[in-house]
């Protein structure tokens, strides 16, 4: 199939080494079996890369194995390109169709053209930036990591405002929003980024920037501050709770965010993980990711299938992912907890005359 294409899409995964670097085998092999059907295809195709690699990549790992096992030249008989996605999980489609700008990533070659027009004809009222390689690979990852700042930062001043009796961050967070500078997405203070990107890219650019002599001074403090959330979540349930060992405590939601049943980098688990090292009874739920879960925690942990069940003989239920479910806990949901004590990471629970002590990242006591 591949050899009779005009345009080739590589979208294989780059996933995290455990120093924090990108894991290039897959996308190796794919562009080394596009390489060697490009020795018998008669077509000249366009290839972009559409996989997150930190800049250099193309040139110095890419290109050189399509060039070798396919015994053709780049710019020549076949175009090189970098065209970096911005998708969001449950919204690839909508994101695809609507994109809000195309990066295209290479030398300007009729191959360059030809993935210009192709876009311009795709998308006629979307911008189009051509660049070289190694600046579309880099606006990747910029692009994350201020998704991944503006998170922090919310998060730090969520945190500001839990110590400042009726301070609101989700008030401070919407006024700021308003101020065209900024802008309101990312902006839901919460607890902590999550999913298969944000941790990943953050990391890879810290990585990155060290190899090349220029210390993430301020990765690093995105990175710390999203830590620090849980750690701040456990403070809360302790002082709500006292002691943990061997008090059964509540987790709904496991998904890094709703509408998906994608556990990678979840807060949820690492929150998990932490509490079962203080030697707490943990119970969960989750719409979606029950069974991703259970893989992975096996039978660590007591898995239910609705609110109550969840909160049943639980002496402290903290919400994690915003799912809609949980905006709608009624007392009904909570007469068998333990001790009536829920905290709230996301602010989504909008019965106010809930009979329980209730605690809300963002919103000061």
């Amino acid at each position: 199939m591949i050899k009779d294409c005009d345009m080739i899409f590589v979208t294989v995964g780059t996933p995290q080494k455990s120093n924090g670097s990108i894991e290039l085998s897959m996308i190796k092999k794919a562009v080394a079996v596009i390489g060697r059907v490009l020795v018998k295809s008669k077509k000249n195709p366009v290839i972009f890369i559409k996989s997150t690699v930190i800049p250099g990549t193309l040139q110095n790992v890419i290109l050189p194995i399509l060039e070798k096992k396919s015994g053709k030249k780049a710019g020549r008989d076949f175009g090189l390109v970098s065209n970096p996605e911005f998708l969001q999980e449950s919204s690839a489609i909508s994101d695809t169709k609507n994109p809000h700008a195309i990066v295209l990533g290479g030398y300007k070659t009729k191959y360059m053209k030809k993935a210009q027009n192709f876009f311009s004809n795709l998308h006629p009222n979307v911008p189009i930036i051509i660049t070289n390689h190694q600046t579309a690979e880099l606006i990747k990852y910029a692009n994350n990591s201020f998704l991944a700042t503006k998170i922090s930062f919310v998060n730090q001043l969520a945190n500001i405002c839990q110590n400042i009796p009726g301070a609101n961050i989700d008030d401070v967070a919407r006024t700021i929003g308003l101020d065209p500078r900024i802008g309101k997405l990312f902006l839901n203070a919460g607890p902590g980024y999550g999913g298969s990107c944000l941790p990943k890219d953050v990391k890879a650019i810290m990585n990155f920037s060290s190899k090349i002599g220029v210390s993430p001074l301020f990765f690093n403090a995105v990175e710390k501050t999203n830590q620090q959330q849980i750690e701040l979540i456990i403070k809360l349930i302790e002082k709500n709770c006292g002691n943990l060992k061997g008090k059964n405590i509540s987790i709904l939601g496991l998904a890094f965010k709703p509408k998906t049943e994608d556990i990678r980098d979840s807060i949820s688990l690492k929150l998990i993980e932490k509490l079962l090292k203080k030697q707490v009874k943990v119970s969960v739920h989750d719409p979606m990711a029950i069974e991703n879960v259970r893989k992975k925690f096996k039978n660590k942990i007591k898995y239910t299938n609705s609110i109550s069940d969840v909160l049943k003989d639980s002496s402290c239920g903290v919400i994690m992912t915003a799912w809609p479910e949980y905006s709608k806990i009624t007392n009904r949901d909570i007469k068998n907890m333990k001790k009536r004590i829920i905290i709230d990471s996301r602010r989504i629970l909008n019965n106010t005359k809930l009979d329980c002590v209730y605690t809300a990242i963002g919103i000061g006591n």
